[in-house]
């Protein structure tokens, strides 16, 4: 299990400064300056030339904290080195379809830290697959660097890819969803990411739906563009006391039959067995560490 927690991740413009300033008061576990989708074209180089403000700025606070960079020829390079600095956890890199361009990206992000006199690995990726040729090389993408920490799929833009509209219940990326959850778990990254669009930020209970179906099938959070997602992603992609009581409950009655010389027992009326003992001491995991996470936040 990586120990990281994103439930959270909020994607904020780089480009509107009251935005910036009340990101690191959301209570969002990270924040996104996005340099990309809402920055126009023709404003891309000043949006770059703020950054260390707005990093200053969103950093605050003890948000994780990741820029969204531009995946063009013509600006990736130079965006990266203009984010890359001490407070940064990671950048965020969209439209991702090739492990060769992140292997390329990750000798590129060493010579910046060197040259910065940060620590090689210190920058993590988050990697945002947004076609279907990236979905197919996904495993592929997750093995080829150590520094994917995470990742996601854009909704909106791999259903423009295929050409279809998102269906109300979302049953055309259930597919992608579990798929970039299967790869994900297997290379011990976190997969983030709702059963939905995130860009309906107004409709707060088909959120939370879309939340809620997404953490069943293994999503440990999501990007949202909206303060008011961020209280929700928090909540659903926490284990409510009930199930930490529960979870509780199994690994003592699980733990005394083991020393009775059994590895299976039976609570209310259902079998636990090792597996499901697996599950409860996860549950209390991922628990103990929100809770050291925001005793830190």
């Amino acid at each position: 299990m990586n120990s990281k927690i994103l439930r959270s991740v909020l994607v904020v413009p780089v480009n509107v400064p009251r935005f910036v300033e009340k990101a690191c008061l959301r209570g969002a576990d990270a924040i996104v300056l996005d340099m990309e989708d809402s920055v126009p074209a023709d404003r891309k180089k000043q949006a770059r030339d703020d950054l260390a403000e707005a990093i200053s700025i969103a950093g605050r606070g003890s948000a994780q904290l990741m820029v969204r960079i531009n995946n063009d020829p013509d600006l990736i390079e130079a965006d990266i080195e203009s984010a890359i600095c001490k407070r940064l956890d990671a950048l965020f890199i969209p439209k991702v379809e090739s492990s060769d361009q992140l292997v390329k990206l990750d000798y590129l992000t060493r010579e910046i830290e060197a040259s910065k006199g940060l620590p090689t690995g210190k920058i993590k990726f988050s990697i945002h697959v947004e076609s279907p040729l990236g979905l197919l090389r996904l495993e592929n993408m997750a093995a080829s660097t150590p520094r994917i920490e995470s990742m996601s799929i854009g909704v909106d833009d791999y259903c423009a890819a295929l050409g279809i509209k998102l269906t109300k219940d979302a049953s055309s990326i259930f597919l992608p969803i579990s798929q970039l959850v299967i790869t994900a778990k297997a290379y011990g990254i976190i997969p983030i990411g709702v059963l939905g669009s995130v860009a309906e930020f107004r409709d707060l209970d088909a959120f939370e739906n879309a939340a809620t179906r997404a953490r069943d099938l293994g999503s440990e959070g999501s990007i949202c563009v909206h303060p008011d997602q961020v209280t929700i992603l928090n909540r659903v992609f926490s284990p409510t006391e009930e199930s930490v009581a529960g979870a509780q409950k199994i690994i003592e009655t699980f733990e005394e039959a083991v020393q009775r010389g059994r590895a299976s027992t039976s609570l209310d009326g259902r079998m636990v067995d090792t597996p499901i003992y697996k599950q409860a001491l996860a549950t209390i995991e991922k628990f103990e560490a929100i809770k050291r996470y925001e005793g830190f936040k």
